[in-house]
């Protein structure tokens, strides 16, 4: 079983004809509320994927209708509680060209603590995967709570932050980042090369599976000197939120059906090569069958 301590917010997104400037009022010319947060759509990814996934977060009762969409596509909704305060949200801009800008209230996703989470982590055992964003509290203690009861440890350091270089990455088995929060991790520019970037990280954190991903130029896969490139499907995008989320999601599912580098590589490089060319975030990702037919057809034509 694989378990997501992970954020989940409401998306309001605007469609704009470019990102906001400060000092700039700009008219959008698209709206839509939705389900997001990095973790709810991981969560909902590794369940169209057709992984085994149980969330755990908090939202306020006025918006358990996440809550059910999560349940509705198979995620085991148990451990989504009920909080007071506000559920967390975000401001999203799309511009024409799919690049996207992201404001984050956290809300409920940062009410829980090391005893709430001691409490939870009695539902896993040895050898289950926890599966962690920079969107909630207490990550530290989730990290070091679960690497002592022996749960592999799985973290996405989205937002990146300086606070992740304080946290005991050393504990955890697999780390998914993108160019720039693998290059704040490393401490190097941000423009630095692909295997810069993985020898940098190998160095800091030995052992542990890395995944780079980079967009349309692809994704690696590093550990213990291992390592595998996998291209991305050239497809034109239209708006790239949640992409990254999706690709950990399918990964993951991948895992845990005991498919190798390359089969969990090549399955979520689909999935977000799908999901860019969708709008929105939760509506964005893809399901299983729809993924299957785009591998078949890349397998048909090489």
């Amino acid at each position: 079983m694989l378990y997501n301590y992970g954020s989940i917010n409401l998306d309001h997104v605007y469609r704009v004809p470019h990102l906001v400037r400060p000092g700039e009022t700009l008219a959008s010319h698209g709206y839509l509320v939705g389900l997001g947060g990095k973790g709810a759509n991981q969560s909902l990814a590794l369940a169209r994927a057709g992984g085994q996934v149980a969330h755990w977060g908090h939202l306020n009762a006025n918006d358990f209708w996440a809550r059910a969409l999560l349940a509705e596509a198979g995620v085991n909704v148990d451990g989504i509680l009920e909080t007071r305060g506000p559920s967390g949200h975000a401001i999203i801009q799309v511009d024409d060209q799919a690049e996207n800008s992201i404001l984050l209230f956290p809300g409920a996703n940062h009410v829980c603590g090391r005893d709430e989470l001691k409490n939870m982590l009695t539902q896993a055992s040895a050898g289950d995967w926890l599966l962690l964003q920079n969107e909630c509290s207490a990550l530290a203690d989730a990290i070091e709570l679960a690497h002592d009861a022996g749960l592999k440890v799985a973290f996405n350091p989205a937002p990146m932050t300086d606070a992740v270089l304080k946290l005991p990455l050393e504990s955890c088995d697999l780390l998914f980042v993108n160019q720039g929060e693998a290059a704040w991790l490393a401490g190097l520019p941000e423009d630095s090369s692909a295997e810069r970037l993985l020898d940098a990280l190998n160095s800091k954190l030995p052992g542990c599976q890395l995944v780079l991903t980079l967009g349309g130029d692809g994704a690696w896969y590093q550990c213990n000197g291992q390592r595998h490139f996998q291209p991305a499907n050239k497809v034109q995008a239209v708006d790239t939120t949640a992409a990254g989320d999706t690709f950990i999601g399918y990964y993951l599912a991948a895992v845990q059906e005991g498919c190798g580098i390359e089969d969990c590589l090549s399955l979520a490089a689909a999935a977000a090569s799908l999901g860019v060319q969708q709008q929105g975030a939760a509506d964005s990702i893809p399901y299983r069958r729809e993924v299957e037919q785009v591998l078949a057809s890349i397998r048909s034509t090489t």
